[in-house]
């Protein structure tokens, strides 16, 4: 049974839900402790009862709120016996459901655009150790994975998917990014087997 949460803990969450609608409005720069106070419903006073500041809000926003939860979430969840049929069931429903949330994609930009990337090596960090049973998965049982170090698969898969989901949101930024039928295809295909033609044996 999960333990309630206490005032104060119901209160840092509303602060951080209120910073996090902003930060996704308007950017991090843009936001004002006074705006994140009035819609957290406190004075302004009370926030630094709980936060220090607004980059201490801002780190914890990205510690909870980043896509990297859904995607490990999806990927640890996607079934498949081969690498080819379990990146297959991964991305497709990376897209589909991160799709929905455009707010995600927003997050990161603020990290990258706002911060210069400064919160990714934690993020590597977080996410690593998790990564690395689904790639022991299968070169437990198989030999299809080439010999390359974890992080490069992880790295070279998470590159392919976000260029993807870019791409698509560039093209469309005010729709919900829902995967054509062949487009996710194609960067799946030169994901798992490059974009040269197999030499002839």
């Amino acid at each position: 049974m999960t333990k309630p949460l206490t005032k104060g803990e119901r209160t840092g969450q509303a602060i951080m839900d209120a910073a996090y609608s902003f930060f996704v409005e308007q950017g991090f720069h843009a936001t004002s402790m006074r705006q994140i106070a009035q819609r957290a419903g406190i004075a302004l006073s009370g926030i630094y009862n709980h936060f220090s500041s607004k980059e201490q809000i801002f780190d914890q926003v990205l510690l909870e709120k980043h896509p990297y939860h859904q995607v490990l979430e999806i990927l640890q969840s996607a079934p498949g016996d081969t690498v080819d049929a379990f990146i297959h069931n991964a991305a497709r429903t990376m897209a589909t459901e991160l799709g929905r949330r455009p707010d995600f994609l927003k997050l990161a930009f603020i990290e990258i655009s706002e911060f210069k990337g400064v919160h990714a090596p934690r993020l590597y960090k977080n996410i690593l150790p998790q990564f690395i049973p689904l790639v022991q998965r299968f070169k437990d049982t198989q030999s299809q994975l080439r010999n390359l170090p974890p992080q490069t698969i992880l790295l070279s898969f998470i590159g392919m998917f976000f260029s993807y989901y870019l791409a698509t949101f560039i093209i469309n930024p005010d729709s919900p990014i829902v995967p054509e039928p062949g487009d996710l295809e194609y960067y799946l295909d030169i994901f798992l087997h490059g974009i040269l033609k197999p030499e002839a044996s």
